[in-house]
């Protein structure tokens, strides 16, 4: 392993259970400390669509309680998925994770991932958001992946990381991270602006 330091030297606190982004984060060769931070996924009901996950990342970050050093960032992340005026969040059951499925079988959606990143000094929010083309799904390959890989804590149902992503996606307008649930290249780009 390499003992260069990092090229921006920052430590992060991500406030996220997701396996999925620790992996991500890890990839910017920073260290990575994992923590919890419990806030209602509520929102107001007349919150354009499209900014919920923005509205969703602020809310985690703002009700995180620690203290943060002067180099460190706290990292919090919402992703929702938008399919025609419909916003599916995660599914409530395995009965809910089908009917999603059902909705973006054969269609394009939109996932919109949105990031917060709080320092000592203050908060900045943005989001990123990419169309994915599924192609058409038969009720069988819906419910073997909803049994196999159980995905109720994912925005959409799925993951496109795994099965669904590799038998169903077509092709994606955006960043394929982004989808799996942090856009890095604004991740790191809104980090490097830090200057720290």
């Amino acid at each position: 392993m390499s003992t260069n330091p990092p090229l921006y030297p920052l430590r992060v606190v991500l406030a996220s259970s997701s396996p999925r982004r620790r992996h991500l984060l890890h990839g910017l060769d920073l260290p990575v400390e994992i923590t919890k931070v419990d806030v209602d996924e509520d929102f107001p009901d007349d919150l354009p669509k499209a900014e919920v996950a923005e509205f969703l990342a602020r809310k985690k970050a703002e009700a995180w309680t620690g203290e943060l050093a002067d180099d460190q960032v706290l990292i919090t992340a919402d992703t929702t998925v938008i399919v025609g005026d419909l916003l599916l969040n995660k599914p409530e059951d395995a009965a809910d994770a089908r009917r999603m499925l059902g909705l973006l079988s054969g269609r394009a959606h939109q996932v919109v991932t949105a990031v917060c990143i709080r320092t000592n000094k203050g908060l900045r929010s943005f989001s990123d958001t990419a169309t994915v083309h599924f192609r058409e799904l038969t009720a069988e390959e819906i419910a073997y992946y909803v049994e196999r890989y159980s995905p109720l804590d994912k925005a959409g149902a799925y993951g496109v990381q795994d099965w669904i992503g590799y038998t169903a996606v077509e092709r994606i307008e955006g960043s394929f991270y982004t989808v799996m649930g942090l856009p890095m290249h604004r991740v790191y780009e809104e980090l490097r602006a830090l200057g720290v």
